[in-house]
This record gives C-alpha cells, sequence and structure tokens, in this order.
C-alpha cells in the first residue's frame, strides 16, 4: 500500500501479514501510518522546542487517533484540548522514547484524540500547552479534518417496548442515560491501563455493526455505538484492559452490563450479558474474566455489544485495539 502527499515523493508503506491477521487494514487504510500526510492539511505549529504529531492526516467520524509531543526538555505539566474537551497526556514507555528520539533526554508524551460518532464534519482547532521543569513554557496548535463516516443502514424487529416504551420504561432508560453520561464525565486523573489493549473474547479479530444507522421496527433510532460479537449464551468475556469496575448492573437498553474505567478518560462497555463476574468497586487486570454472554436488553439473539468512550466520545472499539499494536510496531 502507498500513501502520497501532495508536493511529495511516494512513500511505500509495507504491511505484515500478522498486522493483516490481527485485524488492522481497516485502520491503516484510514491513515494511521501515513503521519505525514498531515502536511497536505496544515503541520501543527509548536514553540520551544515542541514537535506534535498526530497519526492520521485527518479523522472520520468515530474514529480514534494518538497526538505525540516531542520535547528535548524534560516537562512537569501538560494540558491538551480538542473539541472543547479535555486531551489527557501520558509519557511514553522509556524503550519507545529510546527507539523514536536520538535526542539526549528527549521526553514523548502521548494522548487518545476519540471523534464522536455523531461529531459534525468540519475543521477543528488542538491545543497543548506545556510547562518545563525549569519553568519555561511553550505551546502547539494543530488543525485536525473530521470527514463524514460511512456507515451502513440496517432494519431490525425487537421487541415494542424497546423501540415504544411506556412512561414508566421511559423513565427508567432516561434516567439511565443521565446516569451514564455523568459516570463519563468523570476523568480519573491517572493511566490505569498497560500495554496493548485486547479482544474481550477469545480468538475474535473484528467486530460488526459499529456506526450502523438502525431502523427498529420501521423506525428510525441513534446510530450502533459499539462493536457487535455474535456468541453462545454462556461464552466468557475478558476485561480488554486493566482498570477499575464503576458499573455492573442492569440496564434498560443493554441489558446486564459492565462498565470498566481505563483511566485519562477511557472506558471500555459490556452489554446483554448473561452474567457478571465482577461487581462495581472491582479492580481488573487485562484479560479478566468480568462476565458471560447472553441476550439480555434490547436484543435479537445472544451477543456482546462492546463500546469505548475516550473522552465522552463514542469511538470504534477495534481501532482502539489497532491502533495500540500498530504503535508498538513503529
Amino acid at each position: 500500500m502507498k500513501c502520497r502527499n501532495e508536493g511529495s515523493p511516494v512513500t511505500e508503506m509495507r504491511i505484515s501479514n500478522k498486522v493483516l491477521k490481527a485485524g488492522v487494514l481497516p485502520i491503516l487504510l484510514a491513515g494511521l501510518l501515513c503521519p505525514g500526510a498531515a502536511r497536505a492539511v496544515e503541520s501543527p505549529r509548536c514553540t520551544g522546542g515542541l514537535q506534535l504529531q498526530l497519526s492520521a492526516p485527518l479523522a472520520s467520524q468515530g474514529s480514534l487517533l494518538v497526538a505525540e509531543l516531542r520535547s528535548s526538555k524534560n516537562i512537569s505539566e501538560i494540558t491538551g484540548s480538542w473539541m472543547d474537551r479535555g486531551l489527557y497526556f501520558w509519557k511514553a514507555n522509556p524503550a519507545v522514547v529510546q527507539r523514536r528520539s536520538a535526542a539526549r533526554g528527549a521526553a514523548i508524551e502521548q494522548a487518545l484524540v476519540g471523534v464522536d460518532l455523531e461529531k459534525a464534519p468540519g475543521a477543528y482547532p488542538l491545543t497543548v500547552a506545556v510547562t518545563m521543569e525549569n519553568g519555561d513554557h511553550a505551546t502547539c496548535s494543530a488543525i485536525l479534518a473530521v470527514r463524514a463516516g460511512k456507515f451502513a443502514t440496517e432494519s431490525l424487529k425487537v421487541e415494542k417496548q424497546f423501540v415504544e416504551p411506556n412512561e414508566k420504561q421511559a423513565a427508567r432508560a432516561v434516567a439511565e442515560q443521565q446516569k451514564l453520561r455523568e459516570l463519563f464525565d468523570h476523568v480519573t486523573p491517572e493511566k490505569l491501563w498497560r500495554g496493548d489493549f485486547q479482544f474481550p473474547l477469545k480468538g475474535v479479530t473484528k467486530g460488526t455493526n459499529f456506526g450502523k444507522r438502525r431502523i427498529l421496527n420501521g423506525q428510525a433510532r441513534s446510530p450502533h455505538t459499539g462493536a457487535d460479537f455474535p456468541a453462545l449464551t454462556g461464552t466468557p468475556v475478558y476485561a480488554t484492559q486493566s482498570g477499575h469496575v464503576v458499573l455492573a448492573e442492569e440496564l434498560y437498553f443493554s441489558g446486564n452490563t459492565v462498565i470498566i474505567d481505563h483511566g485519562l478518560g477511557v472506558y471500555s462497555l459490556y452489554g446483554h450479558l448473561s452474567a457478571f463476574d465482577v461487581a462495581a468497586g472491582d479492580d481488573v487486570k487485562a484479560g479478566g474474566l468480568i462476565g458471560k454472554v447472553g441476550a439480555t436488553g434490547r436484543v435479537t439473539g445472544p451477543h456482546l455489544h462492546w463500546g469505548v468512550t475516550v473522552n465522552k466520545a463514542r469511538v470504534n472499539p477495534v481501532q482502539l485495539v489497532a491502533l495500540f499494536r500498530v504503535r508498538r510496531k513503529q
């Protein structure tokens, strides 16, 4: 596969068989391994010797990128924002710093940039402000373009109560949505994960239905905010990464649901479970058993609904897995 920038020579991008088997190809096609293409849009502007690089030149609805900040000086404080939401940085692994930077004492900070599934297409500013250990201040700014996603439409038949709930059911659903909004508003300031993210079922390398526009019982409804994994009832479900369980209860639409806080505004959700193996307040490790596949809530059959939010943006969870794997290989 080749990546082409205006006014620059064509560079070749090599794709290994391992990457293909991991289901990463759609991410690569979106440009995640062509950071140089950002120059065709607008190069980030920095002061104080900082360098800012985005993992893709532009984004689409529901996608996920990494912002990487490099400094030759040690950083004591860093803040960032995009779309009026915070960007939460963590220090890159020392081995990554050594591999990517020849500058002595160089620091590399990274942050996830999530584009909500229904964010309007357009160009949005991204800003970063840094205070060095010696008291110096520096900034970076960039413009990240968001394009419309390409999502299919599907028609499904579900129980009437999930399309036309009665007054009591509707009130319950509204209260639960408010509870989830308040939960996702909280940002744990520490990174609770370590290493790559993983799929929540053993042996799977891709999910389906993310972003699909749904027609339920003939009525248009909100887009599908997660990836689906058809599986037999009772199939074990595992935590995609380490974190803190903040919810494990039955919800009206998603049925038996577990939500894990991974820190820095990253949450994963597991819906329609038949059983729980964790409770709110538990700490879990990556790959730890959290529940079993079921058919609770609004479903047409047994499956796992897996969702991810990054700074309140609903993003494709499959990209979270692919993005970390790809960057580790760079």
